[in-house]
């Protein structure tokens, strides 16, 4: 989405704060090149759903010029921890710059609400296009191309809910712990942490590190039921639900 004005300037990057991939960032000498800011937790199911659009972004623009930068903000004790930061930029293949934000000093000068939230910055450090929560992917990569002055064809939609045009159902709202119950999504997921397993419906899943699992993945909106199971050793903050196509 396009703001209403072209005068809204790119917060500082705070001093201090704890950087992955690079040594640190200040974004006045980004200044000349186009900034893609992204908020994000490794435990929110709808972060983890963005970051295959991130990585080609990266791969694809950096050489033009783009530069990410994933701005780690922890929802869950899980992902609070600077160090489960680092392994996670590792573990989900994250090359671009990631800063974590331990005190929440970038959202509240951002003015965030949720998780995703995507900010990009033109060459001249004024807000060009933003958008909160998942989708709008290929406006987002069009926009990124009109500001390096490419063309090529976006990146196919991942799955079927992030193609341009579909109808979304209303997902059920997550819930905190193990929950079970009815629900209508398109997929459920899972907070969890620990070493062992979990069984959903009867299929069992193996836990070694803390994020998002993906539980259970339907076509599209489904109205079933869940039944989760957690093992000794692991804990589970909180049971997510995604949106699928009506």
């Amino acid at each position: 989405m396009r703001p209403g004005v072209d005068t809204i300037a790119a917060p500082p990057f705070p001093v201090g704060l704890d950087w992955v991939n690079v040594a640190s960032l200040r974004m006045d000498r980004q200044l000349g090149r186009p900034v893609l800011v992204e908020f994000w937790d490794f435990c929110r199911p709808n972060s983890i759903r963005t970051l295959p659009y991130l990585r080609e972004w990266h791969r694809r623009y950096a050489e033009a010029g783009l530069r990410i930068v994933g701005v780690h903000a922890s929802g869950f004790p899980p992902s609070a921890d600077a160090a489960a930061v680092h392994d996670a930029v590792a573990r989900l293949g994250i090359e671009y710059p990631v800063v974590v934000d331990e005190r929440f000093e970038l959202w509240q000068s951002y003015g965030t609400e949720g998780w995703p939230s995507r900010y990009l910055w033109g060459p001249d450090g004024m807000l060009f296009d933003y958008h909160f929560g998942e989708g709008a992917y290929a406006e987002t990569e069009l926009a990124i191309q009109e500001l390096l002055g490419v063309e090529r064809e976006p990146v196919p939609p991942q799955r079927p809910e992030d193609a341009p045009g579909v109808t979304l159902a209303p997902q059920s709202r997550d819930r905190p712990g193990a929950w079970s119950g009815r629900y209508a999504a398109g997929g459920v997921w899972a907070v969890l942490e620990g070493a062992g397993s979990v069984r959903a419906n009867g299929e069992e899943l193996r836990i070694d590190h803390p994020g998002a699992y993906p539980l259970i993945e339907h076509e599209r909106h489904t109205r079933a039921r869940l039944k989760l199971a957690v093992g000794d050793g692991v804990t589970c903050h909180a049971v997510c639900f995604t949106p699928g196509v009506a």
